[in-house]
């Protein structure tokens, strides 16, 4: 009984672990907007082709999959993913919005990251105020990293 009963904490707490410890990527750009505004965090943007783009395949395996990067973001963004994929199925409301998003900032290829800070506008509206963008980087999660810095911290 002893041993079924600590089986099932062991499980329990491993569980536990993995979803803390995992990273939330938001598809609903109002839904990260409202909490880059609640953990006054600014978001990342990550414009991808999940299921065709080798470059953004590149960028998650090299920097975004990286304890260092997990830790990073945690800590500095509130992460949101634009897909643009060939064969996964989509909602329509998420394609308009991606496609909306692409157009408001200019992206021509993939991957892209674009940092942004939510502000309210005069008029009670949300804008996404552009702090800079990059994409992919050799050299792994530091140099990423330490360029993203640069551009959400730049003093």
């Amino acid at each position: 009984m002893k041993t079924i009963a600590l089986f099932t904490l062991l499980i329990i707490g491993q569980m536990s672990f993995a979803q803390k410890a995992a990273m939330t990527w938001y598809t609903d750009i109002n839904e990260a907007t409202a909490i880059s505004k609640k953990e006054n965090k600014p978001m990342m943007l990550f414009f991808t082709g999940s299921d065709w783009c080798g470059w953004c395949h590149r960028l998650q395996n090299e920097v975004f999959k990286t304890p260092e990067f997990e830790k990073w973001a945690k800590e500095n963004v509130i992460l949101v993913e634009l897909d643009f994929p060939r064969s996964v199925p989509q909602t329509e409301a998420i394609k308009t919005q991606n496609r909306g998003l692409q157009q408001q900032f200019g992206v021509r290829g993939y991957p892209t990251c674009w940092f942004v800070k939510p502000e309210k506008m005069s008029d009670g509206k949300m804008n996404l105020a552009p702090l800079g963008s990059k994409g992919y980087e050799a050299g792994g999660p530091a140099n990423w990293i330490n360029g993203a810095n640069t551009l959400i911290h730049p003093n």
